[in-house]
């Protein structure tokens, strides 16, 4: 009878203690599967520090503030930089979706004037949707959640992957990673900071691709001639200006370079002279908007390279 009655005390004391261990487990976090996250409201002025890196150009640090909450008549946030330079280094490079409107139902980036859901709240784990960015359409699932976070991995149809994380302490991304078919990371985008209550001007610069190309050069001598020709914004009319971004470098020797860029009265909108051992890289400037054509005159000796970027521009700007 004493054994018997013994063995049941023990029975409850290892019964109350594993029940004790699965309630800690729950306190920080509980059962992964069972856990959502829901959309956060942004406030103006909420602003977020980030790097972003790709494989062609150095770290671009940015300060993201929300400018606005009411666009699109209530149901978005402007999110814009706190720099006029980087943002206009944004609008050519392109490389930064999560820039102007922002939805407030699901954090929704804009892409080519759709709201794309990068998130679907409520995030929890094993959801599934789709969206398309950078022009590629991905499928997407939450791999866990818990209250304070959810790690998505969006993948392509050609083995491209996205793999970020949602921060609910932060209300966005503490990272978001783009990486291609041959496992080249095309875009990593680091958090570093957040903050509310943000002071001084922000700015979003509404860009639009108008001239691309890079050549590499080694062998004989080339002369190169291009005419390209500008539209306006579909929806917003005309450009501001027109920005640019280059990088030139001259091997040894003879190598050298020559750029001109000019509009159909033959005036010359920006130009370079480049000889053997120079180098410039990562340059941003920007260029009035005169006419709708333009002429790029090109000639290249020895060993040279050169990536020449141009996009078009109008800027927004708000005082907080």
């Amino acid at each position: 009878m004493r054994n018997a009655y013994v063995l049941g005390l023990v029975t409850l004391l290892l019964t109350t203690t594993l029940t004790g261990c699965t309630g800690i487990t729950g306190g920080n976090g509980g059962n992964s599967a069972n856990s959502s996250l829901n959309v956060p409201m942004w406030e103006i002025g909420e602003n977020w520090l980030y790097t972003f890196s790709t494989p062609d150009y150095s770290d671009d640090i940015a300060r993201l503030v929300v400018a606005t909450v009411d666009e699109d008549g209530g149901t978005a946030y402007m999110l814009g930089i706190s720099s006029l330079t980087e943002a206009r280094r944004h609008a050519v490079l392109n490389h930064n979706p999560f820039l102007g409107r922002i939805t407030h139902g699901n954090l929704s980036a804009y892409e080519n004037g759709e709201p794309q859901q990068v998130l679907q709240f409520p995030l929890k784990q094993n959801s599934v949707w789709e969206f398309t960015l950078f022009s590629i359409e991905w499928n997407a699932v939450v791999v866990s959640a818990d209250s304070d976070s959810a790690a998505i991995r969006a993948t392509s149809s050609d083995g491209q992957s996205l793999d970020y994380v949602y921060d609910s302490e932060i209300k966005f991304f503490s990272s978001f990673v783009w990486t291609d078919t041959a496992g080249i990371v095309q875009l990593r985008m680091m958090f570093a900071d957040h903050d509310i209550g943000y002071s001084g001007d922000v700015y979003f610069v509404r860009g639009g691709d108008l001239y691309t190309n890079t050549w590499d050069n080694s062998g004989p001598d080339a002369e190169i001639r291009d005419t390209f020709f500008v539209n306006g914004h579909p929806k917003d009319g005309e450009w501001d200006e027109m920005i640019y971004f280059l990088d030139a470098s001259c091997g040894g020797g003879s190598s050298s370079l020559t750029l001109t860029l000019r509009d159909h009265s033959s005036l010359s909108l920006l130009e370079r002279a480049m000889g053997p051992g120079s180098e410039e890289m990562g340059t941003l400037g920007t260029i009035s908007y005169p006419t709708q054509e333009y002429t790029l005159t090109l000639t290249f000796t020895g060993t040279t390279h050169l990536r020449l970027m141009l996009a078009g521009g109008i800027t927004y700007s708000w005082t907080l």
